[in-house]
């Protein structure tokens, strides 16, 4: 984490006059070593990989031992009917015991196999959790550095007004000064200009914001705001529905872990039908003691006794009636099942619609592209026209002022338009899962 926040901030690097271009591929993998939803959703994949590792366990005998030593220290006075008495007193013995168990299920239904092949799902399962998290994590951090783009892109179009109502402000004056104009052109458009330059000093608390948040996708300082990006936004105009639609229904890690879940339930329920049957172990004991004593109790009592006892058998514990607790159980993962087959299809429907929709997307925005930059070029003509018609005064200020807005829409418009043909094209390539190979 050192070495990654070293990084970058040698890349943000603070001067002004030499500030460093982060690139989207610099960003993503940023996003895929920092991000707290990507480490988050790996833990819980190591977490599911850890107990895969120790399923075949399932399968192996359970062996436990006990030992244990005891010191006894005897005092026993005894009087008999007869009138003679006895005195033990002093006698210390010395008891050692040990035992071996094992415990081997060789048959429960198959619910050992069914357990085994549940925790292999697991931990697929978490595998598809974290592609699918990597995926969505990296479409976030696109849309979040384009963003950026854009907002630097309506930075600039903002500068171009302004270099425009600077020339207004400049003629407006000097009409006023040779009484060629009246103070109210000059006011209007220092007005104008003074707006401007408003709308200037937010758009760049805009981008700083934006780059606040793009910081926090890739887990670094949310205040580490002093880099570039990119001039442009790249767009692939080339992409198809039927091509899209077909991958999305096979490599849509959302629909994937939809599947998976199914899977899991599956075998949820027929782990629970184990119960249904005996389960039938082999068990064997070896069991040692030793005793030993300075004195007999009594005539009959050994002072030495040594024991080693190996036994061995198979149990049968056969399920008769139990509140039908198995029963319920069973209903509950059968339950399950009918629940994840239903997610799997909305799953499936919601991809589906998704596609649909960020196709529409994708194919509206690319003709507002087309559009938006032939009336870009039509604006700029319209407002030097404009300008220099203002210039001879052929025209008033409201004309350059509407002609000058055309320009500032028209721009607008267009940079919108390139955005959201990069969000659909990103959440088209999201859909079929090929966003990260």
């Amino acid at each position: 984490m050192k070495r990654t926040l070293l990084y970058f901030s040698l890349l943000l690097g603070t001067a002004v006059h030499a500030q460093q271009v982060l690139t989207p591929e610099q960003a993503i993998d940023l996003a895929l070593k920092n991000n707290y939803d990507i480490r988050l959703a790996k833990n819980d994949a190591a977490i599911t990989a850890n107990d895969y590792a120790y399923a075949n366990l399932a399968f192996a005998p359970r062996i436990n031992g006990t030992a244990n030593k005891v010191w006894n220290n005897t005092r026993t006075k005894q009087e008999f009917a007869n009138g003679s008495k006895r005195d033990t007193s002093g006698i210390h013995a010395t008891t050692l015991s040990a035992n071996v168990s094992l415990a081997w299920t060789l048959f429960d239904g198959l619910k050992m196999f069914a357990t085994r092949q549940k925790l292999e799902s697991l931990r697929d399962l978490g595998e598809l959790a974290v592609k699918d998290q990597v995926i969505n994590t990296v479409a976030n951090i696109i849309a979040g550095y384009y963003n950026v783009v854009q907002q630097k892109q309506q930075l600039r179009n903002l500068s171009e007004q302004l270099s425009i109502s600077e020339e207004r402000v400049k003629l407006s004056d000097a009409k006023f000064q040779t009484g060629l104009g009246p103070k109210t052109d000059w006011l209007q458009s220092k007005v104008d200009y003074n707006a401007l330059k408003a709308s200037y000093l937010r758009q760049q608390t805009l981008i700083d914001q934006s780059k606040a948040t793009l910081n926090q996708l890739m887990a670094v300082e949310a205040g580490n705001t002093q880099y570039d990006v990119l001039d442009t936004i790249p767009l692939n105009m080339e992409l198809s529905y039927g091509g899209l639609r077909q991958e999305a229904l096979q490599k849509n890690t959302g629909l994937m872990v939809a599947q998976q879940n199914l899977r899991v339930s599956q075998l949820q329920l027929k782990e629970s039908k184990g119960d249904y049957f005996p389960v039938i172990n082999f068990n064997s004991a070896y069991n040692y003691s030793r005793v030993n004593s300075n004195a007999a109790t009594n005539s009959f009592s050994p002072v030495y006794n040594q024991n080693g006892v190996l036994s061995y058998g198979f149990s049968a514990t056969i399920p008769i009636f139990n509140g039908l607790n198995v029963k319920r159980q069973v209903n509950a993962a059968k339950l399950n099942v009918g629940y994840q087959q239903l997610s799997l299809e909305n799953t499936r429907t919601i991809v589906d619609l998704s596609l649909t929709t960020a196709f529409k997307d994708y194919e509206y925005y690319k003709t507002a592209v087309t559009l938006e930059d032939e009336n870009l070029g039509l604006a700029r003509e319209n407002v030097m026209v404009a300008m220099e018609r203002f210039r001879q005064g052929v025209s008033t200020v409201i004309e350059m002022k509407e002609a000058q807005q055309s320009l500032e829409d028209a721009y607008n418009r267009l940079i919108n338009a390139r955005y959201n043909v990069k969000l659909a094209e990103t959440q088209l390539l999201r859909l079929n899962g090929s966003l990260v190979k």
